[in-house]
């Protein structure tokens, strides 16, 4: 999920019908994510730092494996992606990745290419309450985008 902007009921909302093996989050509003940790201590979290989390201590960019697919994770507002989506493309291949994770344009979008699956699943905060499921089985990737009603 991304871009929650303060919408920690609609992130909780989501874990409850989809409770996932770990809780990726793209940023704005990274703090979310911590205080959903205090109501789910169990669940895993990896999170990035968004144009909105200036005074955040977190990271703008996250290179992690999970189920033996290299991740690729990133806000996307370093790499323009409301102008493009070419340069933090050309990065995420360049860096080995299997899957890119991004937001920051708060439109969901889901790409397979030869090369790359490519993921933004919206803000869970403004606008659709939009949210990704990415599920990998047997090597497999699939992925739902979804809404909260």
């Amino acid at each position: 999920m991304s871009d929650s902007h303060g919408s920690k009921n609609n992130i909780l909302k989501a874990i409850d019908l989809d409770y996932p093996d770990w809780l990726l989050h793209l940023g704005d509003n990274d703090k979310d994510c911590k205080d959903v940790m205090l109501m789910h201590p169990d669940l895993p979290l990896r999170t990035v730092r968004g144009n909105c989390d200036r005074l955040s201590a977190g990271i703008d960019i996250d290179e992690f494996a999970l189920e033996g697919k290299r991740f690729y994770m990133t806000h996307g507002h370093l790499f323009g992606v409301k102008s493009g989506k070419t340069k933090i493309i050309q990065t995420a291949i360049k860096q080995s990745a299997d899957i890119l994770l991004f937001g920051h344009t708060h439109v969901p979008f889901y790409s397979v290419t030869e090369k790359l699956i490519i993921l933004n699943p919206g803000s869970i905060g403004v606008g659709g309450k939009y949210y990704a499921v990415l599920e990998i089985k047997n090597g497999e990737v699939s992925c739902e985008l979804k809404i909260l009603a």
